[in-house]
């Protein structure tokens, strides 16, 4: 599979809210870097650290702006639509993907947290 449609899987994926699935795409020393965190290494790691902040959300969906791949490479720039409660934010992000072997090595997420805050304040 390449590494494209993988990371298309991926960003659909997340509307089923399911932390081990979402875990499962990355390799086994997978590391996730939501820039305003530190980064988060390893899949076990990664599952505790989405399990938590999807926690509250009862809805999500991401919709793809714009999506480039070279080789390991794959950027995807997205609008994030979160539904926590009564709280909904609207969410532009861009992830930077470096791929190993059909699964994510290095996912690094970046978008401005004021944004989320404020909307789920």
């Amino acid at each position: 599979m390449d590494n494209e449609k993988i990371i298309r899987e991926f960003i659909k994926a997340w509307s089923r809210l399911d932390p081990d699935e979402l875990c499962s795409y990355f390799t086994e020393d997978g590391v996730y870097h939501n820039m305003p965190s530190d980064p988060v290494r390893g899949r076990e790691n990664v599952k505790q650290m989405i399990a938590g902040f999807i926690g509250a959300w009862t809805e999500t969906q991401w919709d793809i702006r714009h999506l480039v791949c070279a080789g390991d490479i794959v950027i995807a720039e997205r609008l994030d639509r979160t539904q926590a409660s009564d709280k909904t934010v609207d969410l532009p992000c861009t992830g930077v993907f470096e791929m190993e072997n059909g699964k994510i090595k290095v996912w690094r997420d970046y978008f401005d947290l004021g944004t989320y805050v404020k909307a789920m304040s």
